[in-house]
């Protein structure tokens, strides 16, 4: 059983940041080395460079850049076509890490699953954004983006405290976006789709001779 209880709590914490990191690595981060710090948890030795204060006043001050970035309407799309090459690799990284040193095989199969879930959780943030942000309004952009952050909080608190419970809400959360991911693209391509209509030089509307 102890054994068992091994595999379920790495398995957790080796998905669960990488999960958190494809939405918001930067608060995946903090809130990993304030849990270290705090004595919440005992990282494995690849991960505990995250517990360092320089790490974490990094961690810390871009998630202050993320925090208001993320709640622009246009920019938070941006910002999260950058972080396409961020929160994936951090994501392996992380996944990688918190396996620690049982194999190099391990750690590899690690990584490739950990980068595959964040790629998961960053398209399924980012289409997301792209079709909120066809509404005019800024609110539903700042409700999203405070709802992802307390989801990735909680979430990496979950991972660690029960590691079982979170295992099965990643599970559902898997089935969701796998059901909900091909709804996304179709509607973030009609998002497009329609942006680059009205920049066509054959479109009437752009042709339009303006009055003398």
């Amino acid at each position: 059983m102890d054994a068992l209880d091994q595999i379920t709590t790495t398995l957790a914490l080796s998905m669960g940041l990488a999960w958190a990191s494809g939405i918001n690595l930067y608060a995946t981060l903090f809130t990993l080395g304030y849990l270290a710090n705090t004595g919440n948890i005992d990282l494995p030795p690849d991960l505990q460079i995250v517990a360092n204060p320089m790490v974490m006043g990094a961690a810390g001050l871009m998630y202050c850049v993320e925090f208001f970035a993320d709640k622009t309407p246009g920019i938070d799309t941006g910002w999260d076509a950058i972080h396409t090459f961020i929160r994936i690799p951090a994501g392996a990284m992380l996944a990688a890490g918190a396996i620690g040193d049982l194999n190099p095989t391990v750690e590899l199969a690690a990584a490739i699953m950990g980068g595959s879930l964040a790629a998961g959780s960053h398209a399924t943030k980012a289409g997301s954004r792209v079709m909120i942000n066809a509404s005019p309004e800024p609110f539903s952009n700042w409700a999203a983006s405070i709802s992802e952050d307390v989801v990735v909080i909680t979430g990496v608190w979950a991972c660690i405290n029960h590691p079982v419970l979170f295992l099965i809400a990643l599970g559902l959360f898997i089935l969701l976006m796998i059901w909900l991911l091909p709804k996304i693209w179709a509607g973030v391509k009609r998002v497009f789709g329609f942006i680059i209509h009205l920049f066509r030089t054959d479109n009437p509307a752009t042709n339009q001779i303006p009055p003398q």
